[in-house]
């Protein structure tokens, strides 16, 4: 099959695309970084996703028979709002439906809705009505925070714990999230490509912590006895951006504070991916949380 990823050369979008490669498919990309380092050696080749432009999408899709759509924005930055990403990712689809693309595998969020003050919730409940209303058949996968060599919440949260005498926690921390393995959803992705049925489906791995547990275990697995201090969300959120300058990035959102303590990061369906953090994290003790991983840099 002919198989376009949004975003193949970014997190994500790469794992799905080296396991489709892997299995002799035809891959192209739409992104919007095409300069990056290219990990496939020429074999995926690159057009940009030019929002603006219906016509070249279409041209780009003709032919394809899956796309698998990675695209997304975590936080507002100058003119990407998610707004504006919703309003984007209609483009896309629109632009898939008419050039005969027959599959859409979609990456969502776990507990979107339409009716959530959060942008980024309603944005994923708004890209999934998209996706169902294309015409072709979905997969629309759910996943809640990605953990990998690439990531940026748990290995930031290694960083802050190697780096500082403290933490502090948004709250009590108990509200529980399930993270997940970027390979493990890679692999559902993949699997997705080659069904028939429409579905949506949780994408969670096989724990499920409160955020003070998860914190707990990375800082046993970094070796660092810190404090871990409940502060007021609010202040929490400050003293995030406050880091913020200093790491010049964005850290923390309000939003994204909100989600968690709300727990939407959690899944009532039995966990579709096998990987535990505890062990993965036994695995890459040494290399966790060495480096701050920068939003920022890696998207702007």
């Amino acid at each position: 099959m002919k198989i376009a990823v949004t975003g193949a050369f970014s997190y994500s979008g790469k794992y799905i695309t080296k396991k489709l490669l892997d299995r002799g498919e035809e891959v192209i990309t739409l992104t919007n970084h095409p300069n990056r380092p290219d990990p496939f050696n020429g074999k995926v080749k690159a057009f940009p996703l030019n929002f603006s432009n219906e016509e070249e999408l279409i041209n780009y899709l003709r032919g394809v028979d899956v796309l698998v759509n990675t695209y997304w924005i975590r936080f507002d930055k100058g003119s990407n709002t998610q707004p504006k990403a919703v309003e984007n990712t209609g483009v896309l689809i629109k632009a898939a439906a008419k050039a005969g693309v027959k599959r859409i595998v979609h990456i969502s969020i776990t507990n979107p809705s339409a009716d959530s003050h959060l942008p980024y919730f309603w944005g994923k409940a708004a890209n999934e009505k998209f996706v169902m209303e294309s015409g072709a058949s979905y997969a629309i996968l759910r996943p809640t925070v990605l953990f990998g060599k690439e990531d940026i919440l748990i290995n930031n949260i290694a960083w802050l714990l190697r780096t500082f005498p403290v933490f502090g926690l948004p709250g009590d921390g108990s509200y529980k999230l399930s993270p997940v393995y970027v390979d493990d959803l890679a692999e559902l992705a993949v699997e997705s490509v080659y069904k028939k049925e429409s579905y949506i489906w949780d994408a969670v791995g096989p724990d499920e912590f409160t955020f003070k547990e998860m914190t707990e275990l990375i800082e046993k697995t970094v070796e660092k006895n810190r404090p871990l201090l409940p502060f007021p969300p609010r202040l929490a959120l400050i003293a995030a951006q406050c880091l913020s300058i200093f790491v010049k990035d964005v850290m923390l959102t309000p939003e994204e504070v909100d989600g968690l303590m709300a727990n939407l990061l959690i899944s009532k369906e039995q966990p579709r991916c096998k990987t535990s953090l505890r062990d993965w994290l036994k695995e890459n003790k040494s290399t966790v949380g060495i480096n701050y991983a920068s939003e920022l840099a890696r998207h702007f």
